[in-house]
């Protein structure tokens, strides 16, 4: 896909999560790899309901540096540290939804207690340590909680989501506010029960082989114009 086929991805996704109630107004940003040396990022303070594909911002991983006046978003460190770091991840997206950045603000891990979490997301959703953000600690803590999995909790503050692809990271944070919501409302039922760590790991694995087999197939099927 070309850049402004990625531009009207990015602007997509992000009417998409302003109608699943997961992002509001400005908050939160979006971005998606371009090559191994660039990203696009949504601009900051950019409204996602106006947003047009030309606003994004085309950044470069390594130097930070960036095309054009308008201002990539202020968590720009936090997007292009996942993506040196994880070369499997090709789209993060980072939210304040309301149950991830409720479990966040109590600092809590959320244990594999729903089948498509496991999945989707891996054996747990990690928390980090409380940092200021937009720091590059902050980035480093967060890719650190990501290891191993598809999303993660910023203490006191919201939800880190990837994914190989643009609709995978979007999938990865409907599902986590779903486990971060079943968790909560267990807690008034006595606590939430996990399912046991070793069936979650192979779960994920068994997704991650399926999936990647699945999108390789599909993608050499389709015939160009």
């Amino acid at each position: 896909m070309g850049l402004e086929g990625l531009r009207k991805e990015v602007i997509e996704a992000g009417k998409e999560l302003l109608r699943e109630g997961l992002v509001s107004r400005s908050w939160g940003n979006i971005s998606i790899r371009v090559d191994t040396d660039h990203m696009l990022i949504t601009p900051s303070g950019r409204t996602y309901d106006n947003l047009s594909p030309d606003e994004l911002v085309l950044m470069d991983l390594q130097t930070l540096e960036y095309e054009g006046i308008i201002k990539p978003s202020s968590e720009f460190r936090l997007h292009a540290e996942v993506y040196k770091q994880r070369k499997d991840i090709n789209a993060v997206i980072h939210t304040h939804q309301r149950n991830a950045s409720t479990v966040a603000v109590a600092r809590r891990e959320i244990p594999p207690i729903i089948d498509d979490m496991a999945q989707i997301i891996g054996p747990s959703v990690r928390v980090t340590r409380y940092t200021v953000a937009g720091t590059k600690r902050f980035a480093r803590r967060a890719v650190n909680a990501l290891k191993g999995r598809q999303a993660a909790l910023l203490a006191n503050h919201g939800a880190l989501c990837a994914g190989r692809n643009l609709q995978e990271a979007f999938v990865v944070s409907q599902i986590l506010e779903k486990a971060a919501g079943a968790l909560i409302e267990a807690s008034f039922m006595g606590g939430a029960k996990s399912i046991p760590k070793i069936n979650a790991i192979i779960m994920h694995q068994a997704y991650l082989k399926k999936y990647s087999k699945l999108d390789q197939r599909n993608r050499s099927e389709i015939k160009p114009e």
